[in-house]
């Protein structure tokens, strides 16, 4: 079925109308319509009108206001200064706004008018390497943004682009030629936590070699040219090296909640054929050029303190490959194989500048046009209470999983003090929604590019702007509903509505369009400040409007009909952002 238009929209639409009939050279002019203290809307756009016609403002919002009249829609038009509109509407029209969104299996999400193909690039774990804090966001951010553009209705392509290539393999592949059961001990077979353990091991082994055997570190140099020439042995083991890496991947993001398949993981050795065609087709066309023996590309604007041009190096002067090589090779595979319209890169804000360099040399290139855009989508690091970026205390990034145990713990304290009569089994489930939703939330919120504060003890409050105080919100309206008995929710446009029934509608009504703008912005953070603002609006309901215990059984019906509206849009929000919604808290 077709989305229901916002009331938002359906006003924006009749002032505008207004606005043109007053005024026929403003043809669709911006009535700039906003939310409102005052009333429910007010709408500016006659000031900037008055001004362009040479009208007296005042004269203009009242031929204005009289083009709209009292009806089914507005129940009040007041002018007031010098040419506002204070718009208030029906308590009939949001009932009956809010009964079509209910209706719709979207909730007034509305599909997007074109939809195309976006490459999302995020979660980028490095092989053989424990994953760290710094992990977090890109993999949570991600997988917000590939689940709302998903039911937006785009074609989402997921790439986890690994680091799965380099100097470092030939390291671990060398010890483990030398120490051929390194990967096999019986202790520590199984999952991700064993998984780990035996690339730890590896990885301390190899090194500890590498840095006091210079016969061995020689070895390991040769292994890399083995590798990247692709000898059989040397990439059996590299393989082998790669699934266990994918074991412990899959352990941490099964604890995440984020779906990770092995066909979404291309890695930065996906691209190794394409690297000296890619090299080969900027220097042919000028776009790169040697310098010190190196393959650059240089830009006017990018110069270094001494006032020096800073290159984006694409091949080393030794004839490695940085970086750059196989993030343009990457560019070249999505666009020219993926179909890709929009590239998103979901990471730090540190490499900002390595992007810039990487897309203008794309669009140097042509393989970025006007119809292929690519966006580096920046965000912050996570700090510690005391402002500064969160470590152990000896002075290492903390291990993800480590933080997940520690926030499902906490969540276990709550749960159990908010419900102790539940079972362990209940409380260990319950204790992983709340705990892992309450550090995807505390990510969420924040916006993309600032760095927030991890603290647990805030992130798992039942008060204020947590994801617990949305799922209490929602297991509150599953209780009422349950509770409910015979009466069921059923919408009565007839009925007046309170002022916290008014309030809870017009935030439910938004939903749509916020959904929408968050797509169309890639800011997720503004899909949680609705959620948080929803539930809020809410518990002013339910303390100000008794449900069941309403006077007659139309109130009754219709309050049960905005809890259920209201649990139904938590429940899809909450889910948008990756965050689970129990039934009962």
């Amino acid at each position: 079925m077709a989305s229901v238009p916002s009331l938002f929209a359906s006003i924006q639409q009749r002032v505008s109308a207004a606005l043109t009939a007053a005024v026929p050279s403003a043809d669709g002019a911006d009535p700039l319509l906003r939310r409102s203290d005052r009333a429910d809307f007010q709408a500016n756009g006659v000031l900037g009108l008055a001004k362009k016609a040479k009208a007296n403002p005042r004269e203009l919002g009242a031929a204005v206001a009289e083009r709209l009249p009292a009806d089914e829609l507005l129940a009040q038009v007041e002018l007031s200064g010098p040419g506002f509109l204070n718009l208030t509407v029906s308590d009939a029209a949001i009932t009956g706004n809010l009964a079509a969104r209910a209706a719709d299996d979207r909730l007034g999400v509305p599909s997007t008018d074109a939809p195309g193909t976006t490459v999302i690039d995020y979660a980028q774990p490095n092989v053989a390497k424990e994953m760290h804090v710094g992990h977090l966001r890109s993999s949570v951010i991600g997988d917000a943004l590939v689940r709302i553009l998903e039911f937006r209705g785009e074609r989402v392509i997921r790439r986890h682009h690994i680091g799965d290539w380099g100097t470092q393999f030939g390291m671990l592949i060398q010890h483990l030629i030398e120490h051929p059961h390194e990967l096999d001990h019986p202790q520590d077979a199984g999952g991700g936590d064993a998984a780990m353990s035996r690339l730890n091991r590896l990885y301390k082994a190899s090194r500890a070699v590498f840095d006091s055997d210079e016969a061995f570190k020689e070895r390991a140099r040769r292994r890399v040219v083995d590798l990247q020439a692709g000898e059989p042995e040397t990439m059996a083991l590299w393989h082998r090296i790669v699934d266990e890496s994918k074991i412990y991947f899959n352990s941490v993001y099964a604890k995440l909640d984020i779906d990770i398949h092995d066909e979404d993981i291309v890695g930065e050795s996906a691209y190794n054929d394409l690297l000296v065609e890619t090299c080969d087709l900027l220097e042919s066309s000028g776009v790169a050029v040697r310098s010190n023996g190196a393959l650059c590309v240089f830009f006017d604007d990018i110069k270094g303190k001494d006032g020096e041009p800073v290159p984006l190096i694409v091949r080393k002067a030794d004839g490695g490959f940085g970086y750059a090589a196989s993030d343009l090779s990457a560019i070249r595979d999505r666009v020219g194989v993926l179909d890709a319209d929009t590239i998103l890169y979901v990471v730090d804000a540190r490499q900002a500048l390595h992007f810039k360099m990487v897309f203008e040399t794309a669009r140097r290139a042509g393989w970025l046009t006007e119809k292929v855009r690519a966006l580096h989508l920046p965000f912050g690091t996570v700090l510690g209470k005391d402002g500064k970026p969160l470590k152990t205390r000896a002075g290492e990034s903390f291990r993800l999983e480590d933080l997940l145990d520690e926030a499902v713990e906490r969540a276990a304290a709550v749960v159990t003090e908010k419900a102790p009569d539940l079972s362990a089994a209940e409380v260990a489930e319950r204790a992983q929604q709340v705990g892992i939703g309450a550090i995807k939330y505390a990510d969420l919120s924040t916006s993309m590019g600032r760095d927030y504060a991890f603290d647990l003890d805030r992130m798992v409050s039942l008060t204020g702007d947590t994801s617990v105080y949305l799922q209490y919100a929602h297991a509150r309206i599953r209780s009422i509903l349950r509770r409910a008995g015979e009466a069921a929710p059923k919408a009565h446009p007839e009925l007046p509505l309170a002022p916290a029934e008014r309030a809870l509608g017009l935030q439910l009504d938004d939903f749509g369009d916020t959904v929408a703008a968050v797509a169309e912005g890639y800011e997720p953070h503004k899909l949680a400040s609705y959620l948080y603002g929803l539930a809020s609006a809410f518990t002013t309901f339910y303390d100000q409007c008794p449900v069941l215990k309403a006077e007659d059984p139309a109130t009754v019906e219709n309050r049960l009909f905005l809890s259920d509206l209201t649990g139904r849009t938590l429940h899809q929000g909450m889910s948008l952002l990756g965050i689970e919604a129990p039934e009962r808290l």
